[in-house]
């Protein structure tokens, strides 16, 4: 192992010029390993050229002594060379770290949502989600709060069992249409538990607790789906609800059709204690002379005439309707001693009429009472109405039962064709002799004092009235036929109307522009109710076209009949309110939050009041 290399060593022959004489004396003096490491340094350092590595290569494997060394060294050398630039395998790129992490973190919520997504249809297919609400929050929520607004909450237990109650009545209709009668009982039964729970809710005025709500949504969620999942497609379920949306509407329609109906028979009966007062006054009548002595005395009281005195018109067969009317006024009037009042009703109640306002004190207000039979000049050659009222056929329309329900019954109201009703067109004619009067309907009330209206320019006007067309169905074209070329041709259809029950009627402009003419002219063209359906109003808004002075709406607030929702400031503000409509002050149907208004004024304490209310 240790011979000494001679000059023919393989490590030695070579064919560059850069290995000299000293690296190969030493190279003869090392051992093998250190010559190794010697002749890879020189093929390093030296820069030998690579191709020689073979050639050296061959030589050393026939030198047996110094092959194994050599070789060793040479297959060193090779792996340790570097190639040139451009002949360098290009270098592998790698993702980054952060760009793992992400796609990592993605995989696992893709499968995560996958999963969530996976457990809540399962649970769907059992039954709907009950909403989770905190009863902390559900108790301040609805604390004061009514039932109504509980379920109109979204938040609620109730509105939730409202909805779900509403969806399964629907599939009760069509699982019976179906013949399934299991399903429909089932439903049913579930319906009837929310219905009991909902009242228990209503009567105790707190909210539905969730431990009573949760097992009645998840049962009745449960028959629902199982509803749905039977047989009855979107498809059926729509045409069924359509139909029976239909039939509702229909339903509703004949109810509201019957319960206009109702309210107009309850509007024209007269109460019972109202009946009795009147008899009981009549017979007053007619046993006491000395109270018809003492009308007749009165009957030509020079106050009836004075125009320097306030004159106020009111005709009606409704005692203690104009009881109050003429209680209101003078209650109120500065001076009631300047007062006078006309008063026009029918030969049934006249001696009631009578009895009443000659028995009782009104403060030193002259009060006159007359009966329409005693007008013999108003009859059917000189007023329309009268003779429509004689027309067989308008009897019949007006006056005999309704073979439909469903026609509208106001417009067959026989008020409307009362000669009490139409006597305001013809009070020039009743009182010649006064200059300015102030008509009051019946069912009002005064409650401030109306002196100042006789004092009122109406600017050459004959009619002085507030006007409401604040509200789009009180124009002209509302209440007249403008389709009729009479009509259109000489009016605005969007002319704004006025009311009736406080009017300043100025009788010598009246008489100057022959309104009751002009009244008559357009009641004789309307026999066949082709230029409006009823009442005094339309025929008014035609005889008093381009004569009429708007007033202050504070003068007259009307409403008080129908509308419950009157702002009180403007209640309390008015000078006269209206109870127009149906809901009349003296009937049980009237609206409780008016009807103090109207009572003030009734003298409970007489006798005979007392007694007929009592029986």
């Amino acid at each position: 192992m240790n011979k000494t290399r001679n000059a023919n060593s393989p490590c030695l022959h070579t064919h560059s010029p850069s290995v000299n004489k000293a690296g190969i004396h030493v190279v003869l003096h090392l051992g093998g390993a250190a010559r190794v490491l010697f002749c890879v340094e020189s093929l390093i350092l030296r820069e030998i050229d690579w191709w020689d590595l073979d050639l050296a290569a061959s030589l050393i494997r026939a030198d047996r002594w110094a092959a194994r060394d050599c070789e060793l060294g040479i297959e060193l050398g090779r792996k340790m060379r570097r190639r040139a630039t451009d002949f360098r395998r290009p270098v592998r790129r790698r993702f980054s770290c952060w760009i793992w992490v992400l796609l990592v973190l993605f995989l696992i919520a893709g499968f995560g949502l996958f999963v969530v997504q996976h457990n809540h249809r399962d649970v769907d297919r059992v039954e709907q989600p009950v909403l989770e609400i905190n009863p902390r929050i559900d108790r301040a929520v609805h604390e004061n709060r009514n039932f109504t607004e509980e379920i109109l909450s979204a938040r609620s237990y109730a509105r939730q069992l409202a909805e779900q109650m509403t969806l399964a009545k629907a599939y009760v209709i069509i699982a019976k249409e179906h013949n399934n009668l299991h399903l429909a009982w089932e439903l049913s039964t579930k319906i009837r538990n929310c219905q009991l729970l909902l009242s228990k809710a209503a009567k105790r005025e707190d909210p539905i607790t969730p431990e009573e709500a949760e097992p009645i949504i998840k049962s009745l969620s449960s028959l629902i789906f199982k509803a749905q999942d039977a047989h009855y497609d979107v498809a059926t379920t729509i045409m069924t609800m359509k139909s029976h949306i239909q039939a509702l509407e229909e339903r509703a329609n004949a109810a509201t059709v019957q319960s206009t109906v109702f309210g107009e028979l309850a509007a024209e009966s007269i109460p019972k204690n109202l009946q009795c007062i009147d008899i009981k006054l009549t017979s007053n009548w007619l046993q006491d002379k000395s109270i018809e002595e003492l009308a007749n005395e009165r009957r030509n009281s020079p106050r009836l005439v004075d125009n320097n005195l306030y004159h106020f018109c009111i005709f009606s067969d409704n005692l203690l309707a104009v009881s109050v009317v003429v209680n209101s006024t003078i209650s109120n009037a500065e001076h009631p001693k300047q007062l006078v009042f006309h008063i026009v009703t029918n030969g049934v109640k006249y001696g009631a009429m009578q009895a009443w306002f000659l028995g009782n004190d009104f403060k030193g207000a002259a009060i006159e009472v007359q009966a329409i039979e005693d007008f013999t000049w108003l009859n059917a050659s000189y007023s329309p109405v009268v003779k429509q009222l004689l027309d067989a056929d308008q009897r019949k329309y007006f006056f005999e039962s309704l073979p439909d329900v469903s026609a509208e019954h106001k417009f067959r109201n026989p008020k409307y064709l009362s000669l009490l009703n139409h006597l305001r067109f013809y009070i020039p004619e009743i009182y010649p002799q006064l200059e300015k009067v102030v008509f009051l309907d019946d069912d009002v009330v005064v409650q401030k004092d109306l002196t100042p209206l006789f004092s009122l320019d109406l600017h050459g006007n004959v009619n002085g009235a507030v006007e409401t067309c604040l509200e789009a169905f009180h124009r002209y074209y509302r209440y007249l036929n403008f389709s009729n070329p009479l009509i259109s041709a000489k009016f605005d259809p969007q002319a704004c109307g006025w009311a009736f029950g406080m009017n300043v009627f100025d009788l010598v402009g009246w008489r100057k522009e022959n309104v009751t003419a002009k009244y008559h002219y357009w009641q004789e063209r309307n026999i066949d109710r082709s230029l409006w359906k009823l009442g005094t109003l339309p025929p008014g808004l035609l005889a008093l076209y381009g004569l009429t002075e708007p007033l202050d709406r504070r003068w007259h607030v009307l409403g008080l009949g129908y509308d419950m929702n009157i702002d009180n400031r403007l209640i309390e503000t008015a000078a006269v309110v209206h109870f127009n409509g149906n809901m009349k002050p003296w009937l049980k149907l009237s609206i409780g939050r008016y009807k103090t208004l109207w009572e003030q004024y009734l003298n409970q304490s007489h006798q005979y009041l007392q007694e007929c209310v009592t029986s």
